[in-house]
């Protein structure tokens, strides 16, 4: 039994090994040569497999990129998981993690993979659902932000398609800019104003601060 158990983790910390680099090789390719120019003979040199190798793992190359397009979504929501959970207030949480995620896609090789090569390598529905977690995730902060007394209780889901829609197009605007710290910093102030709006406040914060301090 514990050499079948053993045999199984070494073969899985071998499938790990080989899909890591397959898809590390392959984010860097999609990020300096884009998803269309990139073969995969070049994915495979660049990791120091063979096609045979590829192929046991992956189907295509549109499968290869769908990892990693997932694996930078992970990625990214841990950056607002993190930026949630640093503040005390729930609701300067959720405006603390809108803040991160919106930082973090000025990284160039997020901003390549997400918002470039993404909508032309991956089917609308396909990015859709590896966004779901994001999404969720906004909706969980979203509903602990009211259990908290930081908004009105409401609908979550419309408000979280709202906000979460609004930062996705935010991100688009922030790719396609040729200056974008200027349009991340004016974003960012309407975005204040916007969550203020939510909470009822006329300025950001969290709207049970008022009735704790009245």
């Amino acid at each position: 039994m514990a050499t079948r158990t053993s045999a199984r983790r070494s073969q899985q910390e071998r499938t790990r090994t080989t899909t890591g680099a397959l898809v590390a090789a392959a984010r860097d390719l999609f990020n300096s040569d884009g998803f269309s120019a990139t073969s995969l003979d070049a994915i495979c040199t660049k990791a120091g497999m063979t096609r045979g190798a590829f192929y046991h793992h992956f189907s295509n190359k549109e499968h290869i990129f769908r990892e990693v397009y997932a694996a930078d979504q992970k990625e990214l929501a841990v950056i607002v998981r993190r930026a949630f959970q640093a503040e005390q207030d729930p609701w300067d949480g959720m405006a603390a993690g809108c803040r991160a995620l919106l930082e973090a896609s000025l990284e160039p090789a997020v901003r390549q993979i997400t918002l470039i090569e993404a909508p032309g390598a991956l089917d609308w529905s396909t990015m859709r659902g590896i966004q779901a977690g994001c999404k969720d995730q906004m909706r969980r902060g979203l509903s602990i932000a009211i259990e908290a007394g930081c908004i009105p209780d409401r609908p979550l889901d419309p408000l979280t398609s709202l906000l979460y829609g609004g930062i996705g197009e935010i991100a688009l605007d922030l790719a396609d800019s040729t200056d974008q710290r200027t349009v991340l910093e004016g974003s960012l102030a309407e975005l204040d104003l916007v969550l203020a709006g939510v909470a009822g406040r006329d300025t950001p914060g969290c709207a049970h601060k008022d009735r704790v301090e009245s």
